[in-house]
């Protein structure tokens, strides 16, 4: 259940309603609503909940939610009473559920709240502001900037000149934008920084040599960016991040790298200069690439995976240097068991032959 002093409690919620706009199947008392979302085992009779991973089984058959999201392989194991809202994808589902519960919570809200220019804001007078937009309180925005309708521009944000940014954006305190194009429904969370120089330097003896970054940042339509990201401008062609891909926490984007639409990039994550990905990849948290190499469309990398070289379309690489998985799964498997058999083998004295040597 959401603190109200944060999000606001949400009127009742017919499951019948939740059915109709999820396409869940109905199962039980239509006419129960819902007030709240909570995981399985705190859910209360005025909850909404789900179930997709089968590890939490055992809390489905004892929850005590109003109404719960599950997959229709699960659907009988649910305890007597509770109303089912049966589907393919439960969590997608109860996502779209708990957003029309609690739409507030869907793009990160205003410090200062009201609409328009706050106090202490500064708005360079060559700037284009359309209505309904919102400058917090030591947000700067600069010469020649264009920021569309219902945008709102957090405390201490910064907005460079002649940058660009669309309707429905939010560009969250304290972070910066320059160098950059932005569409429509852009997330940028706190403490993220756009279009900063990219890290080109032509290393050498006598010292080593900036390279100017001329570049661009392009950021297409319903991107989310997390907390203190970075993404930098293009050396001499633009850094690209395509539409509906979401970016988590402390991610590193390097110039001229191009993202392609609806990727996963998790976070700490590190991509290097004028790589490539294609549609729908997903890097796992702490994935690092060398530049120049492309993953191809709907590829994933595992966790901590260092990327070395290109990665074919659909391929599921993992380990380091990455590899594709099932090879990386079985040398660990084979380390493992020499790493075992080293150890029982010992020393007739029964110590670790490596650790006495």
């Amino acid at each position: 259940m959401g603190d109200p002093r944060f999000f606001p409690e949400p009127e009742r919620l017919s499951v019948a309603r939740i059915a109709s706009i999820t396409g869940a199947e109905l199962r039980g008392d239509e006419t129960r609503t819902v007030s709240g979302i909570a995981p399985l085992e705190r859910a209360a009779a005025t909850d909404l909940t789900f179930l997709e991973n089968k590890s939490y089984t055992a809390a489905f058959r004892t929850t005590r939610a109003g109404a719960c999201f599950v997959h229709p392989d699960l659907a009988d194991q649910a305890p007597e009473g509770l109303v089912l809202l049966v589907s393919r994808e439960p969590y997608r589902a109860f996502a779209h559920a708990a957003g029309t519960l609690f739409p507030s919570a869907l793009r990160p809200s205003p410090v200062f709240g009201g609409v328009g220019i706050g106090p202490g804001a500064h708005v360079h007078p060559d700037a284009r502001l359309e209505d309904g937009v919102t400058v917090e309180p030591g947000a700067v925005i600069g010469p020649r900037a264009e920021i569309g309708a219902g945008t709102l521009v957090g405390a201490n944000a910064v907005i460079g000149a002649d940058v660009r940014i669309g309707r429905d954006c939010t560009i969250s305190a304290g972070a910066s934008v320059t160098h950059a194009l932005l569409g429509n429904r852009v997330i940028v969370h706190p403490g993220t920084r756009i279009g900063q120089d990219g890290f080109g330097f032509a290393m050498g003896p006598r010292g080593h040599l900036k390279v100017p970054q001329i570049g661009r940042v392009i950021i297409q339509d319903d991107v989310e960016i997390g907390a203190n990201a970075c993404i930098d401008r293009g050396a001499n062609r633009d850094t690209i991040v395509g539409e509906g891909t979401k970016i988590d926490n402390l991610v590193q984007i390097a110039h001229n790298v191009v993202i392609g639409r609806h990727c996963i990039i998790v976070s700490q994550t590190g991509i290097s200069g004028s790589t490539v990905l294609g549609d729908f990849v997903v890097l796992g948290g702490q994935v690092g690439t060398v530049g120049h190499i492309e993953i191809g469309s709907g590829a994933q990398v595992g966790a901590k995976g260092g990327v070395m070289n290109n990665v074919p379309p659909g391929a599921r690489y993992g380990g380091f240097p990455a590899q594709p998985l099932r090879a990386w799964l079985k040398e660990t498997a084979v380390l493992r068991r020499l790493a075992r058999e080293q150890k029982g083998k010992g020393t007739p004295e029964g110590g670790d032959k490596e650790g006495d040597a």
